[in-house]
């Protein structure tokens, strides 16, 4: 995934409503932005194909979200969107991801495929997305590179809750290779700078939070530019 990363680590994930509002975002973001939609915005999957060819007027990369806070059972149609409008960011639960990669290649699709994971409430834990099952990171984090599997999602993290847990599997993530790790649940201008320094001695290619309630407008269902750019200033340092 080529993109700008600010302190060449940091990119921020935001969804975007519509083409003016991700060329927004990216503007408030300095250009360090993903902007994104969620799967469940959407009635059809062919609405959502052409909301994301809009978007990608203006940007190149759009991130296709499960929606529903991550609801791991919406995978099926968040790989048809992006298979149909060649996104180029999708996440995907872990049981997917490996799935989702050969759907994308056997289509010609060259697109980054991340794997969700959850919180145990224990560092060096993790949970499975569809089966709950329990792993040891570092169990998992060899099964998943043995996949081939680029980025772990990390969701929920609820602001700073599951911080240490982000810390550790950031950490492993480096050891195991990675390229990324990207943090999701309760993300604000509030926290967004605990979560940054927890991080950024860490050495991986990229660490992508998505930060999605606190900057939509709750009546114009917009991504705010002016919260975006509290976000990038808060990260910028």
């Amino acid at each position: 995934m080529q993109i700008r990363k600010l302190h060449d680590k940091f990119i921020l994930n935001f969804l975007a409503k519509d083409e003016k509002n991700a060329a927004d975002i990216m503007e408030a973001g300095n250009g360090y932005i993903v902007p994104g939609i969620a799967s469940t915005q959407f009635d059809n999957i062919d609405t959502a194909i052409k909301t994301v060819q809009s978007l990608k007027r203006v940007v190149d990369i759009v991130s296709i979200g499960l929606g529903d806070g991550g609801n791991a059972h919406h995978w099926k149609k968040t790989l048809a969107i992006a298979a149909g409008s060649d996104a180029g960011h999708v996440n995907q639960p872990f049981e997917k991801s490996v799935y989702a990669q050969g759907y994308l290649g056997k289509a010609g699709s060259s697109q980054m495929v991340n794997a969700m994971v959850k919180p145990t409430g224990e560092v060096g834990k993790i949970k499975l997305p569809l089966s709950n099952t329990i792993y040891d990171v570092d169990v998992f984090m060899g099964i998943a590179s043995s996949l081939g599997i680029e980025s772990i999602k990390f969701m929920p993290l609820r602001g700073v809750e599951h911080l240490d847990e982000l810390i550790h599997i950031t950490k492993k993530a480096h050891q195991y290779r990675m390229k990324g790790v990207e943090p999701a649940g309760g993300i604000n201008v509030d926290n967004i700078g605990q979560i940054i320094r927890g991080v950024i001695n860490i050495d991986i290619p990229f660490f992508m939070p998505h930060i999605f309630g606190y900057a939509i407008d709750p009546v114009t269902g917009l991504t705010e530019p002016q919260k975006v750019q509290k976000i990038y200033k808060k990260v910028e340092g």
